[in-house]
């Protein structure tokens, strides 16, 4: 197995920062297209595989999902745990919080992974996310949470397709 990637480490270090920057800074409500400012931070014939929706390509359309997926869940939280990268390879470990708590004392939290390809130029090629759907509908329905604002439901069959491009 070859950890090594096409571009310095040092470059796809900064990218990853940029993006968990980028990701802090929506989590603090300081980006006024919320999820979608992260479109900008995608190669124009990006992939994005989510678990839920499945597999989105181009930027423009991986730009108009982050939109339209997270209509409603606007009180929703993503803390990022922690970053590991390999090569071109970065995986993002965050946790999903919905609001509200269990009687005793714990959150609705769930686990989840991104993984994203640097391509060069500050962008990423590829982001797949993966969570356990099963774990956010039982907590969904435990927590008794409702959206804020009607919400978008994923299609009824995705695009399960997770290979990277090319």
């Amino acid at each position: 197995m070859s950890l090594g990637g096409s571009h310095p480490s040092e470059e796809v270090y900064e990218a990853a920062r940029r993006y968990c920057e980028l990701r802090a800074r929506i989590e603090e409500g300081l980006e006024p297209a919320a999820f979608g400012a992260l479109a900008g931070l995608y190669t124009d014939d990006a992939v994005y595989v989510d678990a839920a929706w499945g597999r989105i390509e181009g930027k423009e359309a991986i730009a108009h999902w982050l939109e339209h997926s997270m209509v409603g869940l606007g009180d929703w939280r993503f803390p990022v745990e922690f970053v590991a990268v390999a090569g071109d390879d970065v995986v993002v470990k965050w946790t999903q919080v919905i609001p509200g708590t269990r009687p005793d004392g714990s959150g609705f939290t769930q686990s989840g992974y991104s993984r994203l390809r640097y391509a060069g130029e500050g962008k990423f090629s590829y982001e797949e996310d993966v969570y356990n759907m099963v774990q956010v509908l039982e907590d969904l329905a435990e927590s008794g949470w409702k959206p804020a604002e009607p919400m978008n439901l994923p299609p009824e069959h995705p695009v399960r397709d997770w290979r990277l491009p090319g």
